[in-house]
């Protein structure tokens, strides 16, 4: 895999087809290219961030240890957890992880910006389907279009964002104990 790192691409690691988003000094960040499964951002609904949410406990526990002897090349990444900007949804402490999911930010950084027609929608709205949505579309192990988490915090506290099924940016989220939601896991990998 290290061999031939370039944005786009797909490649295998520990058993998983990753898209590479980006190659920076000397490492590539990668990103699920299936949703690997449905699980709740938190097991319990309640105001919640993503510091202390169990899905970030999970991937960095259970699921890293499941990436087996290769798992030695994930970098250790410092991830920003900014407020919603149209919500004001605070979105907590930075964290330290190996895996974790991407941000609102990230999302449209590394499929295309939809931040622009993003202000423009009222709150409440669902988000906005636009011409980066095709890029952001997940499917299931079923092949089946579905929504992913982000760890950006949504419309409240007890809502996380997310990317809906059509590729869309849903700013607002959903409920973080819905279990309907998506796992995408990303990772800076050494190179």
């Amino acid at each position: 895999m290290r061999n031939s790192i370039a944005v786009g691409s797909i490649h295998e690691f520990a058993g998983i087809d990753w898209r590479v988003l980006a190659v920076e000094n000397n490492r590539a960040l990668l990103i699920s290219e299936k949703i690997l499964e449905k699980r709740p951002y938190n097991v319990e609904q309640k105001g919640i961030t993503w510091e202390n949410c169990t899905l970030r406990r999970y991937l960095n526990d259970e699921f890293y240890n499941k990436l087996g002897a290769e798992k030695s090349a994930i970098a250790y990444t410092r991830t920003s957890n900014p407020n919603n900007q149209w919500y004001g949804t605070a979105g907590g402490n930075a964290t330290t992880d190996k895996v974790f999911l991407l941000s609102l930010d990230e999302v449209c950084r590394y499929f295309g910006d939809s931040t622009a027609g993003l202000r423009k929608i009222r709150k409440g709205d669902y988000g906005l389907g636009d011409k980066n949505s095709p890029n952001r579309r997940a499917k299931d192990s079923s092949g089946t279009a579905s929504c992913w988490w982000l760890r950006s915090p949504g419309g409240n506290s007890h809502s996380a964002a997310t990317v809906d099924s059509d590729g869309g940016v849903y700013i607002g989220g959903l409920y973080v104990h819905t279990d309907s939601g998506g796992v995408r896991p990303a990772l800076w990998l050494n190179l």
